[in-house]
Parts: structure tokens; C-alpha cells; sequence
């Protein structure tokens, strides 16, 4: 069962997006918040595995909140998903910097929307296709002048392959096919890239390739 927790608001939202998602046999709302303080508090009382999270919200905004969240050692499991009406690039690059692990406009057509909390709650990460080249857009405009490999020394020539690829948004299928590799393994190579780098998730591992130098401007086809 995959526990959610809303954090919006407006009541009229929280209450569209519990019905949505009640419908589903595998998940379950574990509470509602009108703040970003109260996100907060409701994450740290509930635990959920996915936090629906607005942007704009009183007593704390949802960038702050998804902050707090993250920084939490004992929320490690709980993942954040940004909905929002704005799709401004100061959002999305704010959001990924506070830990968000997806990001969806909320005329997210409602069986993307599920998909969402359930790619989320598996660990991997999720962007809505209008924010995800501009993501890597922003990610290149805002290199280093040096990228600082150093970290990826952790990992194998192989696993570099595969961060290169997901440093250039392709999906585990897509990463199989170009390594002749079965999605499942090329799964498997991302979890434990994930691990040797403590990445909480693939938007993490998209900013490393770009802040490594192992992706590079121009190399996001």
C-alpha cells in the first residue's frame, strides 16, 4: 500500500486530488495539510511514502517544506512530488535544489497523475515532459567552469555509461536498448549508482552527471 499525504491550500484541490487517488486499490491518504508548516508536521506524524506538495502555500511555502522533509533523517523514505499551477524555471530548479523528486503541472492529465505517485513511490523519479528539457536546459546554462569528477570515482566505467545516459533523460528501456542491456538491469545499475552516490533519486543522478562533466551541454539528444 502506498501511503500518500496532500499538502495544498486550497481545500477544493486536496479534496479532487484525494478522490483521485482513493479510487486506487494501492493507495492510501494518510492526512491533509493547508500550510507549509503543517506539511511538515503531517509528514513527520505520518511518514507517507509520497507527499503531494503545492508551492504556494501560507506559514512556510512548499519549496521550504519540501526542504525541511528531506533534510529529515527519519523521512528518508518519504518522497516529494511538486504540483503546482506555475511551471516557471526558477520553480523547477528550486524545487530539484530543495530535493523534490517530480514535478507536475496540475492540468496533469489524472492517469499521469496517478503513474506519478506510483513511479515515485518506487524510487525513481518523475518530471512532466514540458519541464524536463528545460530542466536540462537550466542544468547546462548553470555548470561550473570546472566540473569536479572526483565523486564519480565510486563507481564503475559501466555504471558512467549509464549515469550518462540518465544524465541525458533516457528511461531504464531506453538505457537498455543503447547498452544491450535488459531494462531490469539497467534498473539494477541505476539503484546502485544511486546508492554509491546518495543519490534519493534520478533527478539527483540527472544533476551529477551535468555537475561531473560526464554529461555536457549539447549532449542532452
Amino acid at each position: 500500500m502506498i501511503r500518500v499525504a496532500i499538502a495544498d491550500d486550497q481545500q477544493l484541490i486536496r479534496a479532487g486530488f484525494r478522490s483521485l487517488l482513493e479510487a486506487e486499490p494501492d493507495i492510501e491518504i494518510v492526512g491533509e495539510a493547508g500550510s507549509g508548516s503543517e506539511a511538515v508536521s503531517l509528514a513527520v506524524a505520518t511518514r507517507p511514502d509520497v507527499m503531494l506538495m503545492d508551492i504556494r502555500m501560507p506559514d512556510g511555502d512548499g519549496l521550504w517544506a519540501t526542504e525541511q522533509i528531506v533534510s529529515n533523517p527519519d523521512l528518508a523514505q518519504t518522497h516529494i512530488v511538486i504540483v503546482t499551477t506555475f511551471e516557471l524555471d526558477e520553480y523547477v530548479g528550486r524545487a530539484i535544489r530543495a530535493g523534490a523528486s517530480g514535478f507536475l503541472v496540475k492540468d496533469t492529465e489524472p492517469d499521469e497523475f496517478i503513474r506519478a505517485v506510483h513511479v515515485v513511490a518506487a524510487g525513481d523519479a518523475l518530471l512532466s515532459p514540458t519541464v524536463t528539457r528545460r530542466l536540462l536546459e537550466r542544468l547546462s546554462s548553470e555548470l561550473r567552469e570546472t566540473p569536479d569528477a572526483s565523486q564519480l570515482s565510486v563507481i564503475t566505467d559501466r555504471e558512467r555509461e549509464v549515469l550518462a545516459l540518465v544524465g541525458q533523460g533516457l528511461t531504464n528501456e531506453e538505457i537498455g536498448k543503447q547498452l544491450f542491456l535488459s531494462p531490469l538491469t539497467a534498473k539494477t545499475h541505476v539503484s546502485r549508482i544511486m546508492a554509491k552516490l546518495a543519490a534519493r533519486d534520478r533527478v539527483q543522478l540527472v544533476v551529477i552527471a551535468y555537475e561531473t562533466g560526464l554529461v555536457s551541454p549539447g549532449r542532452t539528444e
